[in-house]
């Protein structure tokens, strides 16, 4: 059956505006004037009229942690956590509350040292052995690039001062000569592996309530870092994905960027894994996506990989996650098999070394393969012009700068944090730049990331004049970034992100005009209406 959203402010590309649209097969039949579109209406065809409102594409968020995201949502909240003392507070209700849920360990992310407002130290086992002793627990840091947990976790491992560190990450040893609870990197990995996971009715319940959650801020497409790490039985993930999606219960797109913690599992993935035999129709709500790697951590937990070290610390060089020759095993493979690799980078040293590995898998010395950088928050000028200059895309969090402008020019100096978050620089270079909100280190509503790259202001507006405000982009690039250029992320721009004919028939109806509304304003935007592939999925 035919449907005709009329008398609307239909976005199609800058500068460009429509009154209505025809839908068909799931499909963008038409676009044009409201007496145009209405012409073509028959006594079967569903109208729906907008009102006056803004009509734009639907919301495809490059890189996040979908499922993570909903696990947050069954987990005490320990988000943004004032002190240790309140964590320590927090869990110990969590427990007294549900002890089932707790009865083999206790697990969530959040917490943030810089936020604590007596002491910026990170938590450590004699902390969270105030919390318990008895079972197990692991607390992540907002950036999931450091955990803390007590005691009972080391006894586990069955490791002390003297014991070996682990591939790709440490445990960080105390004044007493005992490790001190804290694991960095892929070490968070055993750590956490230590937490009984949830049961698959339970992940199947927690993706519907997240897609849910995602329809009504907008989102219609998520490209999701689940397998290997929130989920890491990747044929056991792959499995449910696909019941969810074969039983049409699905609300939204999803397409899987997979992590493997050894180049054994990724060849076999690519062998006879799910590379080689998972089936995906050519229009499928769910598709396989790129391999994700880890180049570094974070800026807050001083990882993230710099060049000359830390402005506060010249020793401190950050982490590097995984080593340059693994790097380019896994790309040299990749580019075997024609797959797309996307890396988690942030300190300008790890975005160097990844564009480096980049190039030399290159297809005829060209990006074909559309590899990604992640992040890329610490930048140069000269990084700048060669992600451009390469056709290296890049998938940027806005939103991290909510946080991130009040520690960037301490821990970077002042002259590499100026070119640095340049979201505006890389648009106007002719980079692909798309948006996403690696979330649940940050919400997965989008308007506030659209309203951070817009303004550059935090969400109470300061600084007035916004941080570096040359970095700004208008509305309709802010947009893009999330629409069109994400779908050209996922090789998609033929038919995704944008409100033409023939495109999906995915869209989202606003409750104000994000074109002419105060920018103070876009945060708080919420759609009256999200549409995937013609169907409504949330209406207001």
């Amino acid at each position: 059956m035919k449907k005709i959203l009329h008398h609307g402010k239909v976005y199609v590309e800058k500068g460009v505006f429509a009154e209505a649209v025809m839908i068909e097969g799931g499909l963008i039949a038409a676009v044009g004037s409201n007496e145009d579109i209405l012409s073509l209406a028959d006594g079967e065809t569903e109208l729906l009229d907008c009102g006056g409102k803004t009509l734009i594409p639907g919301l495809n968020d490059s890189h996040l942690h979908f499922m993570q995201f909903g696990e947050t949502l069954n987990q005490v909240d320990i988000d943004g956590v004032p002190s240790i003392d309140e964590m320590i507070r927090r869990c110990r209700d969590f427990i007294d509350k549900y002890p089932e849920k707790v009865k083999d360990g206790l697990h969530a992310i959040g917490w943030n040292q810089d936020l604590f407002v007596d002491s910026d130290r990170l938590p450590d086992r004699h902390d969270l052995d105030q919390i318990s002793r008895e079972i197990p627990i692991v607390l992540e840091r907002v950036c999931g690039h450091i955990v803390s947990s007590n005691t009972k976790v080391i006894e586990m491992l069955g490791i002390d001062g003297d014991s070996p560190q682990f591939p790709d990450g440490d445990f960080l040893i105390g004044e007493d000569g005992y490790p001190n609870g804290i694991f960095t990197a892929n070490a968070c990995n055993i750590a956490k592996a230590l937490i009984p996971d949830f049961s698959m009715e339970e992940r199947r319940k927690i993706l519907l309530e997240t897609m849910k959650y995602g329809v009504a801020h907008g989102l219609t497409s998520v490209q999701s870092n689940d397998v290997g790490t929130t989920f890491m039985d990747g044929p056991a993930a792959f499995k449910l994905f696909h019941d969810v999606y074969d039983s049409g219960e699905a609300l939204l797109r999803y397409r899987h960027q997979v992590c493997f913690n050894d180049f054994a599992a990724f060849e076999t993935y690519l062998t006879e894994g799910e590379f080689a035999c998972g089936k995906y129709g050519e229009d499928s709500w769910l598709t396989l996506g790129p391999l994700k790697l880890f180049k570094d951590g974070s800026l807050g937990a001083r990882t993230a990989l710099m060049r000359d070290g830390y402005a506060v610390d010249r020793e401190n060089h950050g982490l590097e996650w995984i080593k340059d020759d693994e790097m380019e095993k896994y790309c040299q493979l990749a580019k075997q098999y024609g797959l797309q690799v996307v890396t988690h980078v942030i300190g300008d040293a790890a975005i160097e070394k990844t564009i480096d590995c980049y190039e030399n898998a290159f297809v005829d010395g060209e990006n074909k393969l559309r590899h990604a950088l992640i992040h890329c928050q610490i930048t140069d000028e000269g990084l700048l012009t060669r992600i451009a200059e390469k056709g290296i895309l890049v998938f940027a969090q806005p939103i991290f700068l909510d946080y991130d402008m009040n520690i960037v020019e301490e821990l970077c100096g002042k002259e590499l944090a100026s070119t640095s978050y340049a979201f505006g620089t890389l648009r106007r270079k002719g980079a692909h730049i798309s948006y996403g909100t690696d979330c649940p280190v940050e919400d997965c509503n989008p308007f506030p990331n659209i309203y951070m790259a817009v303004t550059r202001k935090d969400k109470s507006g300061q600084p007035a004049g916004g941080f570096y405000p040359g970095e700004c982009v208008d509305v309709a690039d802010a947009i893009d970034a999330y629409t069109i250029e994400s779908a050209y992320g996922e090789f998609m721009e033929d038919r995704k992100g944008r409100i033409k004919k023939g495109y999906y028939a995915d869209l989202v109806l606003l409750d104000r005009d994000i074109f002419t509304v105060d920018p103070m304003e876009i945060k708080d935007i919420l759609p009256e209406m999200t549409m995937v592939g013609g169907k409504v999925v949330y209406q207001k």
